[in-house]
């Protein structure tokens, strides 16, 4: 490949016009069933195609004895031809072909540089027959890959050995095969010889490279202690003559005149577009220290029309602290386990909590149910206490409104601070049903003889809007107690309509109880959670009212 080869085209322009004036050349015609090519081995063959372009595979003829493998080609591709790929080829569609590969020793004129052209994009360009000066070159015809020249819609034509192409396009740049015709013995050959065509845009560079990155004065954050690469990234204009170079340098502080040369990798160069390279080169320091903290370093690329460069500097980069890139995503990832583990021990708790206390307003409808309260308690009445006190037979009327209730309550206080100190079991019964006018169920009052307990227990739960247990010492310790405290839990977890409320009785509490038998599990855990109420005999009226008022609150409004 010389680039005067190329320069003759500028020289006679006169002469490539004359000849783009003439008809384009002829196409080779023949039978098509039978074919016969001599090619030389090294060079770039294609089996023919038919007539319609559409892909044939040749593969040659088992008959043969000669053949020491199998081989089969598509007439799509192109492969470099051997000695051994000698033989008879047969297509699906039944034509034959005869390959006869010769040796480069046996041709008395091959040159290698014949087998190349370089041509100039969107100008006249020529290219040659090989072998032309010693070869009979009156019928050549000239291929595109498997494409007759002449069938293409182009301005072009042939003069002896020569395609003269008036305007060489991008797609030139493939291989070309010119086929001429021998007869031996009365046998027609096709002597093929392929040229390998480059079209380039322009011989020599035009600009100055551009350097892509880094940016100027672009400082680059590096780890003391490891190793680091500079990389440099330009853009070179095409060129025949090589002079496209990228190169790293490094100087003391701000000082570029004495530039110390860094050692670099081996450029990667690609053809970035048909008018330009991209080169990427990378200087590798091996090591980062303080030392090179205070250098300044510098890309050239140049080429033969001018250079260009940028600077850069290091600077040390921030530590980011192990718990910033690894401890939120782990903290995230344990806070999201602990929860899950944490609901499922304590699902029974999140449930009773939910039901309990934030779907506390919530409660059956009055006229779905036959009771309002259903109060369970535990308690032996001494004869004193059997009778009403006078005091809640003065107090009569229901309370419809916050204020009815406070002043209520602050009379029962006042009455309650002068007279004898009663069970809270009295007095919630007497207050719920009698002031309040509740519906109130009580076991011993309201429970009907003969039917099963257990049942019975359960049916009156579910018929009621409120269960109240009243807890003490005596009531944990009580089987029937605890079994109406365990129904009204359950009951509470497959309805969350009906609402359940302890009160704990003279400073009792389910972390001072410790019954002789063992309670449920459920209750257990239950009675951690549960909304409760506190009542003292001894608190004062201050208390007491707070105690009323709070229980008011709970129950249902309606």
């Amino acid at each position: 490949m010389q680039t005067e080869c190329v320069l003759l085209y500028f020289i006679f322009p006169v002469i490539t016009n004359g000849c783009c004036m003439k008809s384009p050349q002829k196409e080779m015609t023949g039978p098509l069933q039978n074919q016969n090519f001599r090619v030389v081995e090294g060079e770039i063959f294609m089996m023919p195609c038919n007539k319609s372009n559409k892909s044939v595979m040749w593969s040659r003829n088992k008959d043969d004895k000669k053949e020491k493998k199998h081989l089969s080609f598509n007439c799509t591709e192109m492969f470099i031809t051997e000695v051994e790929h000698s033989g008879i080829y047969k297509s699906q569609t039944g034509s034959i072909l005869t390959l006869q590969v010769m040796e480069k020793t046996s041709l008395g004129c091959y040159r290698p540089s014949e087998s190349s052209r370089i041509l100039l994009a969107f100008a006249g360009g020529m290219i040659k027959c090989p072998g032309h000066t010693c070869s009979n070159n009156t019928d050549v015809v000239w291929y595109k890959r498997n494409k007759a020249v002449s069938k293409e819609r182009r301005e072009s034509c042939e003069e002896m050995e020569h395609l003269q192409l008036c305007t060489v396009d991008v797609k030139d740049d493939t291989v070309f095969f010119c086929d001429r015709k021998i007869i031996e013995q009365g046998v027609m050959w096709s002597f093929r010889r392929a040229v390998n065509v480059t079209v380039i845009p322009h011989l020599k560079a035009r600009t100055p490279p551009k350097i892509t990155y880094p940016l100027a004065d672009v400082i680059e954050e590096v780890v003391l202690g490891r190793p680091h690469n500079l990389t440099c990234k330009a853009d070179f204009d095409f060129e025949v003559n090589i002079s496209r170079k990228v190169q790293w340098f490094m100087s003391q502080g701000d000082n570029m005149e004495n530039m110390t040369l860094l050692h670099t990798e081996r450029p990667q160069e690609s053809r970035d577009t048909f008018r330009s390279f991209k080169v990427i080169q990378i200087a590798n320091i091996k090591e980062v220290t303080t030392h090179h903290l205070n250098h300044m370093y510098t890309c050239v690329a140049s080429n033969t029309v001018g250079n260009s460069s940028v600077t850069t500097r290091l600077k040390q980069k921030k530590q980011v602290k192990w718990p910033s890139l690894l401890g939120y995503p782990i903290a995230c990832f344990l806070l999201v386990a602990g929860l899950g583990i944490t609901l499922r021990v304590k699902w029974l708790e999140v449930q009773l909590i939910c039901r309990s206390h934030f779907l506390f307003g919530t409660y059956r409808k009055a006229e779905d149910t036959d009771f309002d309260v259903f109060l369970s308690h535990v308690w032996k009445p001494s004869s004193s206490e059997v009778e009403r006190d006078l005091f809640f037979s003065t107090i009569s009327g229901p309370y419809h409104d916050a204020e009815e209730c406070l002043s209520s309550v602050e009379m029962l206080g006042a009455a309650e601070a002068n007279a004898t100190q009663r069970p809270i079991e009295v007095m919630l019964t007497e207050v719920i049903e009698d002031q309040w006018r509740y519906r109130l169920c009580l076991l011993e009052r309201d429970l009907l003889p003969g039917g099963a307990y257990t049942d019975d227990v359960v049916m009156m739960i579910k018929r009621s809007r409120t269960l109240i247990c009243v807890l003490s010492a005596d009531y944990l310790t009580d089987s029937n107690a605890v079994f109406v405290l365990d129904a009204g839990i359950k009951a509470l977890l497959q309805d969350s309509a009906l609402k359940l409320l302890l009160v704990w009785t003279n400073g009792a509490s389910a972390s001072h109880i410790h019954p002789d038998l063992p309670l449920p599990k459920l209750v257990q855990r239950a009675l951690k959670v549960l909304p409760s109420l506190d009542w003292c005999s001894d608190t004062s009226s201050a208390d007491t009212s707070r105690f009323w008022t709070s229980l008011r609150r709970i129950l249902p409004k309606d």
